[in-house]
């Protein structure tokens, strides 16, 4: 992201900006799916107990259910879906990402003078979030379906064997279109908090970058990160569960993105900087 800078001294390639995202992307995945597996489990578990009044709920909140997650299955369980989890970043966090930059400047002309507004970084953050998950859908569609096994009676085989059974058994039974199960909804959801992150982490770090006192440095990029997060989830919450139940998941889904997008943008700025230095 290049915050208050009008035209970065030196273009990142596409290949490089690519693999900075996806490495990034991978990164955040691999220290925060135990957050999001409990938050599959939580949010199942809501969908199983509805109308049910006398039903007591297994799971209770963020940290309870990995607590009961790694008690009752491993610790290891609480990194299921990571393989496909993994699979979905390299696509869909390397092209949403990596293809922002070039997007954005398509869309300001390459005769823009100053910061970019910030309706042309929504429309960047739709595009790109947009076409991503066009690509990544199936390895969405496989990650939920690995997290939401939970522990089985003895004697049942588990559905799927790992990632890669997974997207064959599904081809093979269901047919290669039911990996693209929900892509409509997925595209609207995806494009919005792809835009919602990425264009408030650009506005905020620009922002932050105009006060006295504030660089282009770790500082920044973690408060920019936590904007875009906080951001993301006022927007995306309401498209993930309804406008009623808002502020019921938002502070799980807060610790989920916020650490995800702090994560993933402190690394990509320190990775950027570290493989393609900015010519002084």
């Amino acid at each position: 992201m290049t915050g208050g800078d009008a035209k970065p001294a030196k273009a990142i390639p596409l290949y490089g900006t690519f693999a900075a995202s996806a490495f990034s992307a991978c990164w955040a995945e691999t220290c925060t799916i135990p957050l999001d597996t409990a938050k599959v489990r939580l949010q199942l578990q809501g969908k199983a107990l509805a109308g049910e009044l006398n039903a007591a709920p297994k799971y209770r909140g963020m940290f309870g259910t990995m607590a009961t997650i790694a008690r009752e299955e491993g610790a290891a369980s609480l990194w299921k879906g990571i393989v496909p989890g993994l699979h979905r970043q390299c696509l869909f966090g390397g092209l949403r990402i990596g293809l922002y930059e070039p997007v954005k400047n398509v869309y300001i002309g390459k005769d823009h003078v100053g910061d970019a507004p910030l309706i042309k970084k929504i429309a960047a953050g739709l595009t790109t979030g947009a076409l991503a998950i066009c690509v990544a859908s199936p390895t969405d569609l496989v990650k939920v379906r690995l997290q939401s096994e939970g522990k089985l009676p003895p004697g049942v085989p588990r559905r799927y064997s790992g990632a890669m059974n997974a997207y064959s058994t599904i081809v093979k039974q269901e047919g290669f279109t039911k990996l693209w199960t929900g892509l409509g909804p997925n595209v609207a959801r995806n494009a919005i908090i792809n835009a919602a992150e990425l264009a408030s982490y650009d506005q905020v770090k620009q922002t932050l970058l105009k006060l006295p006192g504030f660089t282009d440095n770790v500082v920044t990029h973690i408060l920019s990160g936590l904007g875009a997060g906080f951001i993301a989830v006022c927007v995306g919450s309401p498209v993930d569960v309804g406008a009623g139940a808002f502020y019921k998941g938002f502070w799980p889904n807060f610790g989920r993105l916020g650490s995800w997008n702090v994560i993933m943008f402190l690394t990509l700025e320190q990775t950027k900087k570290a493989f393609f230095p900015k010519d002084e």
